[in-house]
Formats: C-alpha cells, sequence, structure tokens
C-alpha cells in the first residue's frame, strides 16, 4: 500500500486499474477528461493492461462499453454532465441488457445557463435508468468505490451497471492524501468477471439479440431487472464488509455522523457533506444535539434503513443540490416517500436547496438549516422549500437585471440591433 497526493480524477483512474479493467470506451468532457488522460497515458507507458478506444459522442461510448461488457470483458467508463445526458437513451438500453460495467460521473450543473461548477441534477436525472448509483464524498472514496462498484455490477444476483458519482472541480481536481491498495490485494477482493452465459466467442456464435416486447413479458423484464437493483442493498453490504476486513476503511450503505442522540438531522449527498460535518461539530459544541446522514447508495434507496435511522428523530432537514423544477430537491421527495405513513417517522420533514451551480453552502448557513428546523418542530409546522441564497446576492442579481434591462431599453430607443 503506498500513499499519495490524488485529486478525484487521479483516483478514479486508479479504480480502474486497480481492478484490471480490460477496455475503456471514452468521450472528454470537463471536468472529466483527467481521467481518461491518465488512464491513456499509463495504456502508452506500458503501466497498465488495457485498450483505450475514443468515441465520437457518449452515446457511442455507452453502447460501445455495454456492448463489450456482453462480450465477457471487464469495462470501464467515465462522462460529465451534458455528456451523462447524450448518452441517456443508452442508459436505459444497456441497463436493460443486463450487462455489468462501472461509469463514473463527476457531477457538473446542466445547461442552460452554462455552468462548469457542480450540482447534482445530472446525476438525478438518471436514478430511473437501471443503474445503480454510489456517491462519494472524498478522493479516497472515489477510489475505494471503484474498486467495489464492479464486484457490486458482477454479482451474479444483480449484473446491473453501477455509477460511482463525485462532485466536478471540488472533488475532480482537489488532491487529497489517498492510500493506493497492494494491486494483488485488490485483484483478490474484485477477482475475474464471470460473464457467466453471455460470453461471446467468434468460434461459437451465439445471437444476443434483444427483443421487441410488450404487454406481459415487457413487464416481467423490467420487474426483474427492478428486484435485481433492490438486491443491491444486501450485497453492497456483503462487499463493504469485505472491503473493511481487507484494507480497514469501513463504507456503510449511509454514513451516520453523530446521529445516536441526535433529535435533529442533517440529510444530503457528496463533498458538501464535509462541510455539514464540521457544521454539526460546531452544533455540538454549543449544545445542539445534531447528526449527519449521508447516502452512499442513492440507488437502490436504502429506505428501510433510513427508516430505522431516523425513527423517533425530531426533525430532519435535507439539503438537495439539485432541483427538480416544478416540485423541488430530488432527495427529500424520495426520502418524504420511505418515511410517509411509517409510525416512527419524524414529525417534521424539511427542504432545503443550495450548492446549484456550485454556489458554497456556508457554515452559517447550516446553522441557520438547524434553528429553521428546530423552530419547526417547536411551532408543529413545516414551512416550504427553501433556496439557500442571501439578501446581498439577490440584490446583486437584482443590479445586474436592472443594468440588463437599461441597456435593452436604449437599444431599442435607438434604433439599434443586437444583430452584426
Amino acid at each position: 500500500m503506498t500513499r499519495a497526493l490524488l485529486t478525484g480524477n487521479g483516483a478514479a483512474a486508479w479504480g480502474a486499474r486497480l481492478a484490471a479493467t480490460d477496455y475503456i470506451p471514452a468521450f472528454p468532457i470537463t471536468p472529466q477528461t483527467e481521467i481518461i488522460e491518465t488512464i491513456s497515458g499509463w495504456i502508452e507507458q506500458g503501466e497498465m493492461d488495457a485498450r483505450m478506444v475514443t468515441m465520437e459522442s457518449e452515446h457511442s461510448m455507452v453502447t460501445a462499453a455495454a456492448s463489450a461488457a456482453a462480450s465477457g470483458i471487464r469495462v470501464f467508463s467515465a462522462t460529465s454532465s451534458q455528456g451523462l445526458l447524450y448518452g441517456m437513451e443508452m442508459l436505459y438500453t444497456v441497463s436493460g441488457w443486463r450487462a455489468p460495467f462501472v461509469l463514473v460521473n463527476v457531477s457538473r450543473g446542466l445547461a442552460s445557463p452554462i455552468t462548469l461548477e457542480p450540482d447534482h441534477n445530472d446525476i438525478m436525472s438518471a436514478r430511473d435508468s437501471g443503474f445503480l448509483q454510489i456517491h462519494c464524498s472524498t478522493c479516497q472514496e472515489v477510489l475505494d468505490s471503484t474498486i467495489m462498484a464492479f464486484r457490486l455490477a458482477e454479482d451474479e444476483r444483480i449484473r446491473l451497471p453501477v455509477i460511482v458519482n463525485m462532485d466536478g472541480f471540488y472533488l475532480s481536481f482537489t488532491r487529497e492524501p489517498v492510500e493506493i491498495p497492494d494491486v494483488d490485494a485488490v485483484r483478490k477482493y474484485v477477482g475475474d468477471y464471470d460473464p457467466e452465459n453471455i460470453r461471446f466467442r467468434a468460434s461459437s456464435p451465439v445471437s444476443q439479440a434483444v427483443a421487441v416486447l410488450g404487454g406481459a413479458p415487457y413487464s416481467y423484464f423490467r420487474y426483474e431487472s427492478h428486484i435485481a437493483a433492490q438486491n443491491g442493498i444486501a450485497v453492497y453490504d456483503e462487499l463493504a464488509t469485505e472491503f473493511n476486513k481487507r484494507f480497514g476503511r469501513e463504507y456503510p450503505a449511509i454514513e451516520a455522523y453523530q446521529c445516536d442522540d441526535a433529535d435533529i438531522v442533517f440529510v444530503m449527498l457528496g463533498s458538501f457533506a464535509t462541510k455539514a460535518k464540521a457544521a454539526v461539530d460546531e452544533l455540538r459544541k454549543a449544545g445542539q444535539k445534531v447528526g449527519l446522514l449521508r447516502p452512499r447508495l442513492l440507488r437502490p434507496f436504502p429506505a428501510e434503513l433510513f427508516r430505522n435511522l431516523l425513527s423517533k428523530k425530531s426533525g430532519v432537514a435535507v439539503i438537495d443540490q439539485n432541483i427538480s423544477m416544478g416540485m423541488g430537491g430530488v432527495l427529500h421527495s424520495e426520502l418524504a416517500g420511505a418515511l410517509y405513513g411509517q409510525p416512527s417517522a419524524p414529525p417534521r420533514l424539511l427542504s432545503f436547496i443550495g450548492g446549484l451551480g456550485g454556489r458554497d453552502i456556508s457554515m452559517e448557513e447550516f446553522f441557520e438549516i438547524a434553528h429553521v428546523t428546530r423552530e419547526a418542530v417547536a411551532q408543529d409546522h413545516t414551512p416550504p422549500p427553501r433556496l439557500l441564497y442571501t439578501e446581498q446576492e439577490l440584490r446583486e442579481m437584482r443590479k445586474l437585471q436592472a443594468v440588463a434591462s437599461v441597456e435593452r431599453n436604449e437599444l431599442k430607443n435607438s434604433g439599434g440591433s443586437n444583430h452584426g
């Protein structure tokens, strides 16, 4: 085992290398490109025995990844933001093929307007595709989760592709001390990919065409995939336990921080949860019993585990870094669905939306979230979802809007045009 300063992108590349990936179809997109550049360099230098092919789009990249996995080899790829959306048609298609491979997504906010900064709308758009999802908060977790994802995808009880998600820039380009496990130890943990009955050999050709189905047969196969995804909770627990025994790092499906005696609990995904931990520590120093739950698994959704961890808590504040237009935060909606009607569910489940386009969530805002949640419990009232946005930010935006309005009016009055 060695220790090195790695970016999240570098950690993802190491995960693919240590897992003995055979094939990497790729297409560059910021902030993911460093992953495939790193792997390409290793292959060129003879340090990684694999084949990389640069595709013409993310659509063909996902198609190639699943086709290769269906032929019996271990496959890795990576994308981000608009790239994930460009391949969205094939996400649904290849999960239906039951082709197990690992795709790293480096979250970045979606257009329009355009941003290079992160939030989770890209990865949330894939939650119903059939891909399992693991969400990371540190560079170490990116490396380890990539390794674990191959075990998860290839398990005979699942055989579905897996997305490992990290926040763009906050993780992808941030260097942290990362322990790189011994290659032999990882190979023993991951094992060989056994494609079972999907192996393709030119000497013994077998058609793997996908049938056109309707009604009951279609429903049957979709439900089979659903059951396979649900199996992921038990399988993940098994492989996480084994990973801890081999490498000494523990990764439960939901990380619970200071939750045993907490009456107020934050719930959030991704790297910003590390700031929530620091806020919990400060609130604890002030005598407030606040905790944090951070799900690593989003698909399958660990509903029963959430119910147990939140049983009899007074109030829960879900902090989403995404927004489902016309509804609100996706994680809040999913958690509400898991808790609704349960006898020991928290009486107050609040929704906060922040971090869109990489906007910071300050320590003071975490303090305010705790205060608002505690007030909601005391007043027996749940306030509407709240966007984390300061008065100063609002004033600045209104100034920009006013300037733009004046410029438009001046252009209109002068008879000018915005066309050359």
